[in-house]
């Protein structure tokens, strides 16, 4: 049978698997208000740990990169050891995790960025499209355009 196939052991890259079921990113706004994950988390991740590979939710690189409510982020220790008890209870159930990781750019929203500063993008072009914010869905705020000098540390981020 076909499908006897997906169930078997195997690699996805250099990642060896269980089998190769993959859970895709699906983006849960269930951190905290700084972005941390939280218990939920933990046990949201490790009741799905029996996929081959998970991919996480996408995960902000920077508060600049943050563009919606309640998405966790990777770029404060406390984000890190939230992401750290997620990861150490995906792999005691046996299953393997990676991490998405996104800026958003300019669909974001004044509200969301540090002391309410203008998302940064490639121009100066709003969005057209509505953003979770903690009051709702908004529509993004006009994002200022990301200058040359600015791109070295984002990419470190």
């Amino acid at each position: 049978m076909q499908s006897e196939g997906l169930f078997l052991p195997g690699k996805i890259g250099a990642i060896p698997v269980a089998n190769r079921i993959v859970m895709s990113p699906l983006t849960r706004a269930r951190a905290d208000l700084e972005g941390t994950q939280t218990a939920l988390a933990v046990d949201y991740y490790r009741q799905r740990a029996s996929a081959g590979l998970i991919i996480t939710e996408a995960t902000n690189i920077s508060r600049q990169g943050r563009g919606y409510a309640f998405t966790p982020g990777i770029y404060t220790d406390e984000q890190v050891a939230a992401w750290r008890a997620v990861t150490d209870a995906v792999h005691e159930a046996g299953g393997r995790i990676v991490l998405q990781l996104w800026h958003v750019g300019r669909i974001s929203h004044n509200s969301l960025q540090e002391y309410g500063n203008a998302p940064v993008a490639p121009s100066a072009i709003r969005a057209g499209q509505t953003t979770y914010t903690e009051s709702g869905m908004q529509q993004p705020s006009e994002p200022r355009a990301l200058r040359t000098d600015e791109i070295p540390g984002l990419i470190d981020d």
